[in-house]
């Protein structure tokens, strides 16, 4: 289970060091992916595995269903540990996600969320802001 928020600073080759609490659980494999909000989700092999069965299924007929399994399956890279508990975060990710030095990870259950660290901070305080609204609406879901 991941859990927590972290700051690391990229290094000059993209490589970003794993929280040393999350490394035992990421090292067989970890897939990194385009994320939601223009953050980049990474996942263990295990749930990256459930992730994309779920998203093989989806009806491809449908052009929103195509998009979100293009976005998150054609997105992804497979990434390792290395032994000073980093991974290398392909351009094209970093890219997308905006990052600049500082990277914030977020522990959220079964991924980690990669932000950068301003637009992780601008996010936040919406958030924060909206927090009221965002239970009422969460608990007509059963939250």
């Amino acid at each position: 289970m991941f859990i927590g928020e972290y700051s690391h600073n990229l290094d000059e080759k993209g490589r970003l060091a794993v929280p040393k609490k999350f490394r035992l659980d990421l090292a067989k494999g970890a897939i990194v992916t385009k994320g939601l909000d223009n953050c980049l989700f990474l996942y263990t092999k295990s749930e990256w595995q459930k992730l994309a069965e779920k998203l093989a299924n989806l009806p491809f007929a449908q052009a929103n269903t195509r998009a979100f399994a293009r976005l998150m399956l054609a997105g992804a890279m497979d990434v390792e540990i290395d032994k000073q508990g980093r991974v290398m975060l392909p351009e094209y990710l970093r890219i997308f996600a905006g990052f600049k030095k500082e990277v914030i990870v977020a522990g959220l259950y079964s991924r980690l969320e990669l932000w950068d660290s301003g637009k992780w901070n601008v996010y936040k305080k919406k958030t924060e802001t909206e927090s009221n609204k965002i239970a009422e609406q969460m608990a007509e879901l059963g939250v």
